[in-house]
């Protein structure tokens, strides 16, 4: 009968020690990556995370800009190809800021961009695709040319006014850096002298006649 070596004391303590230092290592590091982990969600930024309610804000916004600025363009009269019905929800100013965020992905706190995003309509910047712009997927007729065409119609003054509503709907802690007040002068206020050089000033002629 043959009899297997056992293995010496001294063998299996180190076998122990290496398993017991395995398990130690994998715990360790198994808690290193769970931080690495909540340290990636505490950085991911709201946008990213709040997407829906972003989008139920975005539905909402359009309607708001009409509520200031009644006089633009609603360009509603389009048909959906679904029910063939008229769909008045589907506006210039909705699809303008669908383009604005889902197509061209443009900040919307910054004028900066929305103005980018009117220098398209007004065919001064990035050209606009056809089959990538918003209501084209549900509506029997593309708005694009009708809503480039409402755009260009629009004053200056009419698109900054559009531009500074849709600023301040996103961003209502926006404040004017374009065009900062310069204080007037107030003139009750006494006109500044020049400083005292300290220095005697020169004998001038006539000052002779003067001591008499």
């Amino acid at each position: 009968m043959m009899f297997k070596p056992r293995k010496p004391q001294k063998q299996r303590g180190l076998s122990f020690l290496f398993v017991a230092f395995s398990i130690t290592l994998l715990i360790i590091l198994g808690g290193f990556f769970d931080t690495l982990e909540q340290q990636g969600l505490a950085q991911t930024s709201p946008e990213q995370t709040t997407s829906s309610s972003a989008r139920v804000r975005v539905s909402e916004v359009w309607k708001k800009v009409y509520e200031q600025l009644p006089n633009l363009p609603q360009e509603n009269q389009y048909i959906s190809q679904e029910t063939g019905n008229v769909v008045e929800d589907n506006t210039l100013i909705s699809r303008l800021i669908r383009y604005h965020i889902y197509v061209k992905a443009r900040p919307t706190q910054y004028r900066l961009d929305w103005k980018l995003t009117l220098a398209d309509y007004l065919g001064e910047n990035e050209p606009m695709l056809v089959l990538d712009y918003p209501g084209q997927e549900a509506l029997r007729e593309n708005p694009l040319a009708g809503d480039q065409k409402a755009i260009q119609q629009l004053n200056r003054t009419e698109r900054d006014a559009l531009v500074n509503t849709l600023v301040s709907l996103f961003n209502p802690n926006a404040f004017n850096i374009e065009n900062p007040t310069i204080p007037k002068p107030n003139p009750s206020s006494p006109t500044p002298q020049p400083p005292n050089s300290g220095l005697t000033p020169l004998p001038q002629s006539g000052d002779a006649d003067l001591l008499k």
